[in-house]
C-alpha cells in the first residue's frame, strides 16, 4: 500500500480534535449508540454528527442504523491502515 496523501490526510484528521479522542476512548470499551456518546460528551447532537462523519469518512469509526439511532464503533481495518500509514512514514529515509 503507498502513501494516498488523500487518503492519508482523512485519517490522521480524525486524530486532530480533541472531542474525537474522546469518543475514540469511550468506543474502546465496545459499540455505543449515539444517544450513550451523548451522554458523556458535554457537546450537542450536530456537533456530535460533525465528529461522527469524520471518524467515519476516515474508516477509523463504523456506524450502523438500528431504528432512529446510529451505533458506532472502532473498525479494526481503519486502525490496521492508519499504523500501515505510520510505519510506511517511519520508513521512508530507508526507501530512498
Amino acid at each position: 500500500m503507498g502513501l494516498d496523501e488523500k487518503r492519508t490526510a482523512l485519517i490522521f484528521k480524525a486524530f486532530c480534535d480533541e472531542n474525537r479522542i474522546k469518543i475514540l476512548h469511550l468506543l474502546k470499551s465496545g459499540e455505543k449508540c449515539a444517544c450513550k456518546l451523548l451522554e458523556e460528551m458535554n457537546i450537542t447532537q450536530p456537533t456530535l454528527s460533525h465528529h461522527m462523519k469524520i471518524l467515519c469518512d476516515s474508516g477509523i469509526v463504523i456506524g450502523r442504523k438500528e431504528g432512529k439511532w446510529m451505533h458506532y464503533s472502532i473498525s479494526s481495518d481503519g486502525i490496521d491502515k492508519a499504523l500501515c500509514y505510520l510505519e510506511k512514514l517511519k520508513n521512508i529515509g530507508e526507501e530512498r
